[in-house]
């Protein structure tokens, strides 16, 4: 039992680590929960697609991968352009805001949010390479708890899109003013484009 609950606190210590950075995903997730648009649907397609992820990783799935090196080089292209012209967009609502609805999402804009953000997560080639293939080795270490490893790992997961997501509406009493929407929006766009040309410039 004490080395299952080792391995768990592992992976959910390893995936925290990896998660809790600054980066496109992150700060959509944190935009969505602050207008409160689609915020459940957005944080489930995040936990569930890093559930999926941390599985094919522990599965043994990165060695396929490496066999076939177009398959990043073609998902960083698709990936980066995508996060260039999400970024030029966040640019543009910084230059000039608008008013922002925080309730009663439309199901457009819900629709929208969702392939957005299904795009997001599928089209990072980043999140392939930490989780699939470096969760997938450090999980490989713990032999036959691997599985419990990567449990942890896809809690942490969960843990901090449902904290970033939901917790975002503490922050209510500051979504009246333009200049903190302007400053989000630019900082969205500055994490877009810098990851969006790396991603490009890296293939």
């Amino acid at each position: 039992m004490n080395h299952a609950l080792t391995a768990l606190a592992a992976g959910f210590g390893t995936g925290l680590s990896l998660i809790v950075v600054i980066g496109a995903q992150n700060a959509f997730v944190l935009r969505q929960g602050l207008r409160r648009d689609a915020v459940l649907a957005v944080v489930g397609i995040c936990a569930l697609s890093d559930a999926a992820l941390i599985a094919l990783g522990v599965g043994g799935l990165g060695a396929v991968v490496v066999s076939w090196p177009g398959a990043l080089t073609g998902i960083g292209l698709i990936g980066g352009a995508f996060l260039l012209v999400y970024g030029v967009l966040a640019a543009r609502r910084a230059l000039r805001p608008s008013a922002l609805r925080l309730e009663g999402a439309s199901e457009r804009s819900r629709r929208r949010a969702v392939l957005t953000c299904l795009a997001m997560t599928w089209l990072n080639p980043h999140v392939y390479l930490d989780t699939v293939f470096l969760l997938g080795s450090l999980a490989a270490g713990h032999g036959p708890l691997r599985w419990t490893f990567g449990l942890g790992a896809a809690l942490a997961s969960l843990c901090w899109f449902a904290s970033l997501g939901f917790g975002a509406r503490l922050l209510g009493r500051f979504l009246s003013r333009t200049s903190f929407w302007r400053v989000l929006d630019a900082l969205v766009a500055v994490t877009m484009i810098t990851t969006g040309g790396l991603l490009i410039a890296g293939v």
